[in-house]
């Protein structure tokens, strides 16, 4: 056990996952995104999406893939690569596995680390899904994530590439802590005191699923606020965009889309999840 313990994964396994989840859960993130930057309410994910495929065609169900995928390479592989790397440091010290109270700073850590190098392609992900939705002199019509970032430094400014850094950084924290530790924990008291074997993709698949409803119940206001700051025309400051959110729709806007949050952040954690463990499995460039 001590043994297994000991096994030092690469770096990358986390953006790795991250990455191939974000394949499979992509329209439902950008369903998501519309939805919380809509001024129509009561529209539902599946409407969204159905009405992204009928009126903008099929493969618009994909738009900002690059992005999104440069985010997951960047931010999720900072987060679950200093997550475990402080984990691995903790047991070479004491040589026992960290408690809950200890994993949670390491993963407040390790996500905020994640927001800030993940910011500047959270930028160009969420102006690149969004652009369809507005007028067509408005439009940003990035080709690509690094089109995105080159055109924002070159017709905004640097620090147009970190807007929303401090609700993606609150964002970033919350999501790794609610996200990992309780997957964690979760596997832990499944293998713990049901019995249930660690190596078996039903428990994975069970943790990640309660991992995933913990972290969108945690991040869903911090999201929503990023998204919409993320989104924002160049002249309106976070103050603004939240002033005029709060004196239109009223505090419960900070929860809006989270049933189509959970339906793509649930998919999202578990196949992370399951990803992460196959790779370690099989130790995969190792």
């Amino acid at each position: 056990m001590s043994t297994q313990k000991k096994v030092q994964y690469p770096f990358w396994y986390g953006g790795a996952s991250s990455m191939a989840a974000c394949l499979v859960t992509h329209p439902l993130d950008l369903a998501k995104v519309r939805l919380q930057t809509a001024s129509k309410r009561g529209q539902s994910l599946g409407s969204m999406v159905y009405q992204i495929i009928t009126k903008e065609g099929f493969f618009k169900i994909y738009s900002g893939l690059t992005a999104s995928l440069l985010r997951q390479g960047t931010y999720s592989t900072v987060r679950f690569g200093v997550y475990e790397f402080m984990k691995d440091s903790y047991v070479e010290k004491y040589q026992t596995a960290p408690s809950t109270m200890a994993l949670l700073p390491m993963s407040m850590i390790a996500g905020g680390l994640g927001g800030l190098v993940g910011n500047p392609s959270d930028v160009v992900n969420i102006r690149m899904q969004n652009d369809s939705t507005l007028p067509m002199d408005q439009r940003r019509n990035y080709r690509n994530a690094f089109d995105g970032i080159i055109r924002i430094v070159r017709e905004e400014n640097v620090s147009s590439l970190f807007r929303g850094l401090g609700p993606n950084l609150i964002r970033g924290v919350l999501m790794t802590a609610s996200q990992v530790v309780t997957y964690d924990i979760a596997k832990n008291f499944l293998v713990g005191t049901f019995g249930l074997d660690a190596s078996k993709k039903s428990t994975h698949f069970s943790s990640s699923l309660l991992a995933g409803l913990v972290a969108t119940t945690v991040c869903s206001p911090a999201d929503v606020v990023k998204t919409r700051i993320m989104n924002a025309a160049g002249g309106q400051s976070p103050v603004e965009v939240l002033t005029t959110a709060l004196k239109t729709e009223g505090p419960a806007f900070m929860f809006r889309g989270w049933l189509p949050s959970f339906i793509r952040l649930g998919p999202h954690t578990i196949v992370t999840f399951l990803v992460l463990e196959q790779l370690r499995k099989f130790k995969i460039g190792m």
